[in-house]
């Protein structure tokens, strides 16, 4: 047994000092008073967390770890050992591999493959394509956490642009459907307009005039509708602007069945940024203006935002290279989300309740994740000790991605992950990760 001791509980809304009693994968005692000198006692390790911040660990609904076939950025190995380092115990990872996850089989040898190699728990989207719809029908939603669509090109390719198999896979697919929301006739026409231009080299800083608001809103608003049409469960991802937050609901996850997230990026950078950081801020959606920014700030307060995520897509800085047009979109993040958003808080905009609430509660909600996500007697033990005193810089030197650069090199945080546990295994320690793989397949109530 592990007794981690005399901690800052942050969990469902509240903060108060109090210890947890862990027992092989599961949290067996909350102790709010004095932990018993027997329990003491009885415990193979105490961890004196003192000044500590313990959370649940983070859920991640978005990621790319490039497994399989993509793996010269990253892989399920490298990247969950840079997820645990940051607080990121669970992820949802995404279809737009090499071979793309569009049927069982592929997602199966997934499963597999990260029973093998992943340090964190894992659940993967099967993709859908305008022609896949018997592999979507056939989901079993007790093991996979949804079906993801692009409607809107994006890295591998993956649009679904077949207005008579968007209606198929909203009217009949029985389980969670995430989107990609962009317009891509939108798209086109901004790109063929920015082209007359500039030519082949536009700046990077240019796109988000290719990939625009108009063209976020149309098709979220083309997400919505058809929704609301078949009645599907719906969870639109990475939103990007201020225009879009009417399109939704505020108030808390549960009982929605149109959902949406926003990754970190979008929180934390704007367009005056491309400046100073180029492509390495390159994403799709993109990031746009102050205003955009701010908006996403309110709507996460008010809950028309549900979850945050990342959107962890590495490639090599090679591969980021170029203008609007020729450097790839994407970027790594999973190793210091949990960082950005009590650096957030730190500054006012966010309390530390909210943070933990829209990072790990609202995503075991929303999709249903079985005894994750919260920190609770008879749940695994996924959790996340805070040091909310120390600073951090990010540097080449302690980046764990493959792909070896952050967005956020040299950026100081004023806080420090210090220990993560996954099923009540510590996998992080004070910046040593151990070499044995504890992450488990996630399961869903549904």
């Amino acid at each position: 047994m592990i007794l981690i001791h005399k901690a800052t509980i942050i969990n469902e809304g509240s903060s108060f000092t109090g210890s947890l009693l862990l027992e092989g994968e599961k949290i067996a005692r909350i102790f709010r008073e004095d932990v018993p000198e027997g329990v003491i006692r009885a415990c193979s390790r105490v961890i004196d967390a003192r000044g500590l911040y313990l959370l649940p660990g983070v859920i991640d609904d978005q990621v790319h770890f490039r497994d399989p076939g993509l793996t010269h950025k990253g892989d399920l190995f490298t990247e969950s050992r840079a997820a645990v380092a940051g607080g990121v115990t669970s992820y949802m990872e995404m279809p737009n591999t090499q071979p793309q996850t569009i049927t069982h089989d592929a997602l199966l040898e997934k499963m597999e493959m990260a029973a093998g190699k992943s340090a964190a728990n894992y659940s993967f989207y099967l993709g859908a394509t305008n022609d896949n719809i018997e592999e979507l029908r056939k989901v079993d939603n007790r093991q996979v956490c949804g079906v993801k669509v692009f409607m809107g090109a994006s890295t591998g390719n993956m649009l679904v642009d077949n207005e008579r198999a968007l209606q198929q896979i909203f009217a009949e697919v029985d389980t969670l459907i995430a989107t990609h929301c962009e317009d891509e006739h939108i798209i086109r026409a901004n790109k063929d307009r920015v082209l007359k231009e500039f030519g082949e080299h536009i700046p990077v800083g240019l796109h988000p005039l290719i990939r625009d608001a108009e063209a976020c809103y149309r098709s979220s608003a083309q997400a919505i509708a058809l929704a609301d049409q078949y009645g599907s469960r719906l969870h639109v991802l990475h939103l990007s602007t201020a225009r879009e937050m009417a399109l939704f609901s505020p108030g808390p996850v549960d009982g929605k069945k149109i959902t949406t997230e926003v990754c970190v990026h979008h929180l934390w950078f704007t367009d005056v940024d491309y400046g100073r950081l180029g492509a390495r801020i390159k994403w799709n959606p993109a990031i746009k203006s102050r205003d955009d920014r701010e908006a996403l700030r309110e709507a996460l307060r008010s809950g028309r935002l549900d979850v945050v995520a990342t959107d962890h897509a590495p490639h090599l800085l090679s591969e980021k290279e170029g203008g609007a047009l020729q450097a790839a979109s994407g970027g790594p993040l999973v190793q210091h989300s949990l960082q950005v958003m009590l650096e957030l808080a730190k500054r006012g905009l966010y309390t530390n309740e909210l943070v933990v609430e829209k990072m790990c509660h609202a995503p075991a909600r929303l999709f249903r994740v079985k005894e994750r996500g919260f920190i609770r007697e008879g749940y695994y033990a996924d959790l996340v000790l805070v040091d909310p005193a120390a600073t951090y810089t990010v540097t080449a030197e302690n980046i764990l991605y493959k792909c070896g650069w952050s967005p956020f090199e040299g950026e100081s945080f004023s806080c420090a992950v210090q220990k993560t546990f996954v099923n009540g295994n510590l996998v992080f320690d004070n910046g040593v990760i151990t070499d044995h793989l504890y992450g488990k397949a996630l399961t869903f109530d549904r």
